[in-house]
């Protein structure tokens, strides 16, 4: 599993014209699911997620989490982020988990999202989706459940 974080100060993501979901303040999410991916790279993902203690203190310094600055998160489920496209010019997605079983586990992302404190605004699986942040910082993260990087 893996995802890129991006704090932000608002972000909201649109299908066919229509927003479908909106945060003010916290975290983008975008998350890519791959084949043999298990409820343990999901909780590690969550756990890691809503940790991070990436947004500043009274000093500026980067030490506060999700939850101590009373940010959310919209997660959008990215199956792009499996890409490989070490060869040729048009990346593989056959790492990504097939959509039919990737769906049930996004959707748990989020309702573990919504658990711990940060809501449950999302995209819509498998749609194509318009994505509107502003970056905060800007900070950005990759996170990978294997730990490849």
């Amino acid at each position: 599993m893996r995802a890129v974080v991006q704090r932000v100060s608002r972000a909201e993501v649109s299908v066919a014209g229509r927003c479908v979901g909106r945060i003010s303040h916290g975290l983008l999410v975008y998350l890519g699911i791959a084949e043999g991916d298990t409820d343990a790279d999901l909780r590690w993902m969550v756990d890691k997620i809503l940790g991070l203690r990436i947004f500043a203190d009274p000093q500026g310094q980067m030490n506060r989490a999700l939850a101590d600055v009373g940010g959310q998160v919209l997660s959008i489920s990215q199956f792009t982020l499996m890409g490989d496209a070490r060869k040729g010019r048009r990346p593989s997605f056959v790492a990504a988990m097939r959509p039919e079983h990737a769906k049930p586990m996004f959707e748990r992302f989020v309702a573990q999202m919504a658990q711990g404190g940060a809501g449950d605004a999302c995209g819509a699986f498998g749609a194509h989706m318009h994505v509107d942040a502003v970056n905060d910082g800007p900070v950005t993260l990759l996170l990978d459940s294997r730990k490849l990087f």
